[in-house]
């Protein structure tokens, strides 16, 4: 249900952060969009890099003549992603294995995070669509962001900095 679901997704955030008792933090850009913390997004990190994709059985056509089974822990992102194809689907939330879910027939694809994509070869699993990269960001919570802005965007800048850098190297 959609209330367990967001207590869920708070609780990735640690407290102090979701609380406002921490002034600064980290987050994945995946947890960011499926649970929309209360929080201000300040520097793309440029670690933890992967990609959120819809993968399926190698050869996997879509018949949208009906209604796609997709199997997910980021039940909003796979709902807003296929909103905007106007494709009808229905969201099968699991956690742990999400690639057992085609491979079982509880699913048609799966929406997951993918990083190499070792574990999906090893099921059978091709990537069929990204749907966007994912990586660390660094986030304030929005009272301190405007109560100690000059100290967060001194810690931001030097952040930037560093993890511009990296990223430039990637």
């Amino acid at each position: 249900d959609e209330q367990h679901d967001a207590e869920a997704g708070e609780q990735r955030i640690p407290p102090g952060r979701r609380k406002g008792a921490a002034d600064i933090g980290v987050a994945g850009k995946d947890i960011l969009l499926e649970y929309e913390p209360d929080v201000f997004e300040l520097a793309d990190l440029n670690m933890g890099k992967c990609r959120m994709c819809v993968a399926g059985h190698r050869g996997f056509r879509d018949n949208t003549a009906r209604t796609l089974r997709v199997a997910t822990k980021f039940p909003n992102i796979a709902k807003k992603y296929y909103a905007e194809q106007s494709r009808q689907i229905d969201i099968i939330k699991l956690n742990g294995s999400i690639e057992l879910a085609p491979i079982l027939k509880m699913s048609d694809v799966i929406v997951d995070i993918v990083e190499t994509g070792t574990t999906l070869r090893e099921n059978n699993l091709d990537v069929l669509e990204e749907i966007l990269p994912i990586s660390a960001r660094l986030i304030s919570n929005k009272a301190s962001y405007k109560f100690k802005n000059n100290e967060i965007m001194e810690i931001c800048d030097k952040i930037n900095a560093i993890c511009g850098e990296r990223g430039n190297d990637r």
